[in-house]
């Protein structure tokens, strides 16, 4: 019983205990090792977020990434551009609520990748926002989906994303 015992305490103290204690977004975007960008200006007569009641509604964002899936990139560069969207997003989150732990949870994601008629594998690009989302925000970065293939987007960008996420009362 007592090698059971040490077993178990051996095994919290390898780090599961790190687990009970939950971190904020920002802890783990620097845990990650990962910067957030300052938002970019809209490119068109639009704003980048609007809030009705606790839902806060964001305006496409896309990457400085450039090209069609399935031709000019990889699947793993898609991975990587609707990656880096989601560092967009997250930037526009801060500017919006000043505070990302007022994110109550991710609602709806609408992943929209730049691709040739071909191709079939945007879950697999869109996955680079959702995956970045769960690794910030936890569970409360999961969200319903939708990961759609499109002949083109605005100044050839790989990806664009919309969101929509609900926030804490204040």
């Amino acid at each position: 019983m007592k090698k059971i015992f040490f077993a178990f305490a051996l095994f919290l103290s390898s780090g599961l205990s790190s687990l009970t204690f939950a971190q904020t977004p920002t802890e783990n975007l620097q845990r990650l090792g990962l910067t957030v960008p300052e938002i970019s200006q809209p490119i068109a007569n639009y704003v980048k977020w609007k809030q009705v009641g606790n839902l806060l509604y964001l305006a496409g964002s896309g990457p400085k990434i450039y090209g069609k899936v399935g031709a000019d990139l990889s699947t793993e560069e898609g991975y990587a551009a609707a990656k880096a969207t989601g560092l967009e997003v997250i930037a526009v989150l801060q500017a919006a609520t000043g505070d990302l732990g007022r994110i109550k949870q991710f609602v709806k994601v609408l992943g929209m990748v730049n691709c040739t008629p071909e191709y079939t594998a945007q879950p697999a690009v869109i996955n680079g926002f959702s995956d970045l989302m769960v690794a910030v925000f936890g569970e409360k970065g999961k969200h319903a989906r939708s990961a759609v293939g499109v002949g083109s987007l605005p100044n050839n960008m790989a990806v664009e994303i919309e969101v929509i996420v609900e926030l804490e009362d204040k």
